[in-house]
């Protein structure tokens, strides 16, 4: 009962508030099990029917840990803490027969918990919530942001595998209007569209990322700084264009580069070129701002998604960082196709950065980032 207080969710505005001064974090505390403690025995994964949604590779695509230490996986996670856990509600057209699962990344296996609810649509839908004890062990006060962060990241992760696999048209909830489950993310089988939802409903659009393949998803990892070496314009276009998709209009996408023209740029209005908004070396700034990490100042580019205000609310905060790890998950992968080493960055201090262009403060903070780097010929593909 002793971590029951760190997973219930505190104030999130005050929270985020308390996130973002210069206070360091305490000692680090116990971060409990890896994964969640699903209840029952395993349940074995069938062997997939033709034009059945297979949940397996689903699952191992996104979600598994690919080495006996858990740390390795194809969604990101801010110290390799991995807080996100995953329950599936399974209807028709699955491999899985229809019920509700938890899943265990690390076993890569589910737990049968019981019946699916009437109603429920063909294919798979994943709730991912947290157990926030897993960041807050080692992050304290400032994990908040770093879960919901996380969680936008397992989201995409799932949109990507359920892209590979050939479903078409994924359906990512990430409108930040509940504190459990986060997310949800819903896969028909391959070659059936989703359901119909009302107009108005708060979705992830349509990402023009392309369809990825299995090898590219499970070689997709954050390269180890340091990252330097300026990204081509074009490169630099196609990940800021795949962030603004990805991210729903909630956060402005720019990128701080360096010399010999240093400063912050944009997509211009006509989406195939980049415009200068504000001139200056921001890199610096940046690394500061990011819990001190000073390997930032040097990096080729650093791309940010700016926004949610300091008084903002719950939903807004939750949203907001939401998309924002959603996004940069999707940018990631774009990197990786230009030749690009990325790291995503989600820990910010201070990083007010429209206050230091000359706004109004407290209007648009840093809220996530991808720090990108050239990838010599000499180097391996995988950091």
């Amino acid at each position: 009962m002793e971590h029951a207080r760190e997973d219930r969710p505190p104030d999130l505005v005050a929270a985020l508030a308390r996130a973002r001064t210069p206070e360091r974090p305490g000692p680090g505390t116990r971060a409990g099990g890896a994964v969640r403690a699903w209840p029952g025995p395993p349940t074995a994964f069938p062997e997939t029917g033709p034009e059945e949604l297979d949940v397996q590779d689903l699952l191992r695509l996104s979600l598994a840990a690919s080495d006996g230490s858990g740390r390795l996986r194809p969604a990101p996670s801010a110290g390799a803490l991995h807080p996100v856990d995953t329950e599936l509600t399974v209807g028709a057209g699955c491999s899985l027969p229809p019920g509700r699962y938890g899943y265990d990344p690390l076993r890569h296996r589910v737990h049968r918990l019981g019946r699916q609810p009437d109603g429920t649509p063909p294919g798979v839908t994943a709730r991912l919530s947290v157990t926030a004890r897993r960041t807050v062990s080692h992050y304290g006060h400032r994990a908040r942001p770093l879960l919901l962060l996380d969680t936008g990241h397992a989201a995409a992760a799932l949109y990507l595998a359920a892209r590979a696999l050939g479903v078409s048209e994924p359906d990512v909830r990430l409108d930040g209007r509940a504190e459990s489950p986060l997310a949800a993310v819903h896969i028909p089988p391959p070659g059936r569209r989703g359901p119909v939802h009302p107009a108005g409903s708060a979705r992830v659009p349509e990402p023009s990322v392309g369809r990825p393949v299995p090898a590219e998803l499970l070689a997709r990892r954050s390269a180890s700084p340091p990252l330097p070496g300026a990204p081509s314009l074009d490169a630099l276009l196609a990940v800021l264009t795949t962030a603004a998709r990805a991210g729903a209009g909630d956060l402005r996408w720019c990128a701080a580069v360096g010399p010999p023209r240093p400063g912050l740029v944009e997509p211009a209005a006509d989406g195939a070129t980049l415009r200068r908004y504000a001139a200056g070396e921001a890199r610096p700034t940046l690394a500061a701002w990011a819990a001190g990490q000073a390997w930032i100042a040097d990096a080729g580019a650093v791309l940010l998604g700016v926004g949610c205000p300091a008084d903002a609310d719950a939903p807004h905060i939750r949203r907001a960082h939401l998309r924002a790890g959603f996004a940069v998950h999707l940018a990631h992968v774009t990197a990786r196709r230009h030749g690009l080493a990325a790291r995503p960055v989600g820990s910010w201090q201070q990083a007010d950065l429209g206050a230091a262009l000359g706004a109004a403060p407290g209007r648009d903070w840093v809220v996530h980032a991808l720090v990108l780097g050239t990838r010599h010929a000499d180097e391996e593909n995988t950091p």
